[in-house]
């Protein structure tokens, strides 16, 4: 399977509150996170951009060390660039920085622009979305499926089963 994976699956693996304020993640969506993560590092393909800008988030709110936590290793995973598991693709970009394969319709209706690199890497590689806890990919679904874009919502659609 391939995936692209939203740098707050990694976060919510780790179990730590930078996204929900001061709430961490529920147990719930804490395993399925981390189950989520260790399945797509052992029988699926990450697709990155070859620019850097995924790796680049990913390097603000994980240890590229590798610990304490099963989102730190996969940081370290795709920070390490195991051609069987991770696949950088190029994005060109408009001439109004847009990523080329991001679809208007979402650049059009809001959609966060720090997860356009996700959506475009997507429908660039044909992957699927990972998401946890990031209420862009549910309140755009229709946008979104529109796109042809998949998302699997790891943590469910249901923001108030998110966070303890």
């Amino acid at each position: 399977m391939k995936y692209v994976v939203d740098t707050n699956v990694a976060i919510v693996a780790n179990g730590r509150p930078e996204i929900g304020g001061n709430q961490p993640p529920s147990l719930e969506c804490r395993l399925a996170s981390v189950d989520f993560l260790l399945e797509a590092l052992k029988n699926g393909k990450i697709y990155l951009d070859l620019e850097g800008a995924i790796a680049q988030e990913y390097n603000t709110y994980l240890n590229p060390m590798g610990a304490p936590g099963v989102g730190d290793q996969f940081y370290k995973e795709v920070m390490n660039s195991h051609p069987d598991r991770i696949i950088r693709v190029e994005l060109q970009k408009r001439s109004d920085g847009e990523y080329l394969d991001c679809p208007q319709i979402l650049i059009d209706s809001g959609f966060d622009p720090s997860d356009r690199k996700f959506a475009a890497v997507a429908v660039h590689a044909s992957a699927t979305v990972a998401n946890s806890v990031d209420s862009d990919w549910i309140h755009h679904a229709a946008q979104l499926q529109t796109s042809g874009i998949s998302v699997t919502n790891l943590c469910g659609c249901d923001p108030t089963h998110w966070f303890d």
